[in-house]
């Protein structure tokens, strides 16, 4: 395989760096740079991380860094995961508020750790905070339960003051979207697949309407959702399947549960990858309909969450 950090690779743009991905030979990784500067997006970190936890590390070439930005990549905790030494000396302060380094995430408890350590990245109260939470828990649950990965799934996320957003990466390298949903639909093909993820009521588990009594496979329309309220972007890649949501070109705000409805690019014809890729930028200014929808959000994962705990401890009566 081979990977390029580009001098720039952000949702916005983030097309030309998928495209020069290869996926051959899946038994080695060559990583390669832009020799004067890298700027991207905690969505490519997690790609490339999670592609090297693939690979044993004597496979991985990384060839040497020159861009001054090379710092980023060391504190993110890249080479860490690569187990590969960069030769970059950095002096780590406090993280907390700021970013996130590249996490693995395989059990509830290393998800518990990563949502407590993203909260001070929202700054905001808890009300608004908590359905963020939600959300990108449900996203990683899902990942553990049903991408049969043997890696987990690859978080990292970074806040950015000057433009008060969020951005998060969310990277598993399992069995991808199409084979989940095709255990309950017959999509056709990548791009079919990954709509009907963006679906709400929409799950690989059944075809029953609104999926599970407590899964209604919610959790990728309603990150869409906030992407669409702030106009934000998001994205997602499986397979060879690309489907991105682009920034609203008016101030009326939509959400359609159809996502070939919103404004949006998707492709069918990128380089393969196995597993699942999801990237989000969240701006965090509390307009009104951001709050109503994160005011919905919460109540929809609270019901969820009391619907789980009633399944749990019911007891068989018997008659």
């Amino acid at each position: 395989m081979k990977i390029h950090l580009p001098n720039s690779a952000f949702l916005g743009n983030i097309d030309p760096f998928l495209r020069s991905f290869d996926p051959s030979e899946p038994d080695k990784l060559v990583i390669t740079s832009n020799k004067n500067w890298i700027s991207i997006h905690p969505v490519v970190l997690s790609m490339v991380a999670a592609l090297g936890l693939t690979v044993d590390s004597s496979c991985i070439t990384c060839e040497s860094l020159e861009a001054k930005s090379r710092h980023y990549l060391e504190r993110m905790g890249l080479f860490k995961f690569l187990k590969i030494q960069s030769g970059i000396a950095v002096v780590e302060h406090e993280p907390a508020g700021r970013f996130i380094p590249l996490t693995q995430i395989k059990d509830s408890e290393t998800l518990t750790k990563f949502v407590t350590e993203m909260m001070p990245l929202l700054h905001l109260e808890p009300k608004h905070a908590d359905p963020i939470r939600h959300i990108v828990t449900e996203l990683v649950r899902n990942v553990i339960e049903h991408s049969l990965s043997h890696y987990g799934a690859i978080l990292s996320a970074q806040y950015f003051k000057k433009t008060n957003t969020i951005r998060i990466g969310v990277v598993d390298t399992g069995v991808g979207i199409w084979a989940t949903i095709n255990n309950a639909y017959r999509p056709k093909n990548d791009i079919e697949a990954i709509r009907l993820a963006l679906t709400p009521g929409i799950t690989g588990t059944t075809r029953r309407e609104g999926g599970t009594e407590f899964n209604a496979g919610a959790g990728l329309f309603f990150i869409k959702s906030i992407a669409t309220v702030n106009r934000d972007f998001f994205m997602i890649y499986s397979g060879k399947g690309m489907f991105k949501l682009l920034k609203r070109d008016t101030n009326s705000i939509r959400l359609h549960a159809d996502p070939s409805k919103d404004r949006h690019s998707e492709h069918n014809d990128y380089p393969f990858w196995q597993g699942t890729v999801v990237g989000v930028d969240i701006s965090l200014n509390t307009t009104e309909e951001f709050s109503l929808l994160l005011d919905l959000i919460d109540k929809v994962y609270k019901e969820a969450i009391k619907e789980r705990k009633k399944e749990r401890y019911k007891k068989p009566i018997f008659v």
